[in-house]
């Protein structure tokens, strides 16, 4: 298998491994396609063999950075295509050429020599492409998708004319003669449709300015951070309540074996070395689940609180211990207080997220020093029994 073979399997491999589906256009079948352009551009020019490798290298790498997100992803992709270039221990001037090309589709670029020429041409081949309208869809779903940019079908339509049309050329003699033709064709199409769309264009966009304002108002970010961090806070809770579970469970297996086993067999001289040994394992065990039982104990609270603690904004109304004891009218009265003053009840849900991690602090701090007591009790234990044995045994 030669060098080009190789990145191609590794890239495929790559990028099924471990590029998002959010990315719609810079993905594999771009890849593909750019790959598939250089090598006709590629033979149109008659390249070298040594150059055409470096340029397929290249068109293979070029998008790889995406993996590892949208920003600086030439550069990115540079450093993936070094590791696989070092891995096949390729010279420093050859990782250059190809970390040049890489580098030279990024947006903007102007190339300085050939190579580099037919490297751009390659990487915008959709725009002259039958399939454009699919890929121009999925460029646009991918911006939506990593939240760069939200257009409307009128200001996308608009987009893409104006990038064919005023910021993009092709630049080797091949696709002056064979692309830009079917790129006209495509604004000329892309014209035709925008025309179409100006008649109720305005209309079009004051809903989309709607929808944007309706999707960007600060309480729809307010409301998911709080829910997503409470959600958080609440599994948190649960997995160290597991744990604790895990403990209690254990120890209780260890007590009640040894209760049955070890202690009734104490009694005979016979057995008095092993008296020490099972005092520390029962001690380390009971220690272990006083603690466990003391990260999930609950913490009772007086459950009452009075009309004076709601005008003052003194009472947290989102946690049951604080009014579990109030008559249901009283209840419903705060809440309605509590809805009517935004700011009260954001600062209530605040202090909720607060004591939560306060709590969730306690529970953890309280299972680390309960493991790190099963630990070393479990491996004191098994040295004191085995002592213990050595010297009966001596």
């Amino acid at each position: 298998m030669n060098l080009t073979e190789q990145a191609e399997v590794f890239v495929k491999k790559l990028f099924k491994d471990r590029l998002s589906s959010l990315y719609t256009y810079h993905n594999l079948q771009h890849t593909i396609d750019v790959v598939t352009a250089a090598k006709t551009l590629a033979d149109a020019v008659d390249l070298n063999s040594s150059d055409r490798e470096i340029l397929i290298i290249a068109a293979w790498f070029h998008d790889t950075g995406y993996i590892n997100g949208c920003d600086d992803h030439e550069e990115s992709s540079v450093v993936i295509a070094n590791e696989f270039l070092q891995e096949n221990e390729k010279s420093p001037d050859y990782m250059a050429n190809i970390a040049n090309l890489i580098r030279s589709t990024a947006f903007g670029y102007i190339p300085k020599s050939p190579i580099e020429k037919i490297m751009r041409d390659a990487d915008y081949f959709h725009l002259a492409s039958d399939d454009y309208p699919a890929t121009s869809s999925a460029l646009r779903m991918e911006w939506q998708n990593m939240d760069q940019k939200t257009f409307s079908d009128y200001d996308w339509n608009t987009e893409n004319i104006e990038f064919m049309s005023d910021r993009h050329q092709y630049y080797t003699d091949y696709a002056l003669r064979n692309w830009q033709p079917l790129k006209e064709k495509t604004v000329t199409r892309l014209k035709k449709k925008r025309k179409k769309m100006e008649g109720n264009a305005k209309e079009e966009l004051e809903k989309e300015l709607k929808k944007r304002e309706k999707e960007q108002k600060p309480e729809r970010a307010i409301d998911t951070l709080f829910r997503i961090t409470l959600n958080n806070h609440t599994s948190l809770s649960g997995i160290a309540d597991s744990k604790a579970n895990i403990l209690l469970s254990v120890n209780a297996i260890i007590i009640s074996i040894a209760l049955s086993t070890l202690i009734p067999k104490l009694d005979s001289p016979n057995n008095a070395h092993l008296m020490i040994p099972t005092f520390v394992m029962l001690l380390s065990s009971v220690t272990t689940i006083i603690f466990a039982i003391l990260s999930t104990r609950p913490k009772v609270t007086k459950g009452v609180f009075t009309r004076q603690d709601i005008e003052n904004k003194k009472v947290n109304l989102l946690f049951f211990g604080n009014f579990y004891k109030m008559p249901l009218e009283e209840y419903q009265w705060a809440m309605n207080e509590m809805m009517k003053d935004k700011e009260y009840l954001y600062n209530s849900m605040i202090k909720d997220l607060y004591f939560l991690g306060l709590v969730l602090e306690k529970k953890y701090r309280l299972l680390r020093i309960a493991y790190n007591l099963f630990m070393i009790g479990i491996i004191i234990s098994v040295v004191s029994f085995v002592i213990a044995f050595r010297m009966v045994g001596a």
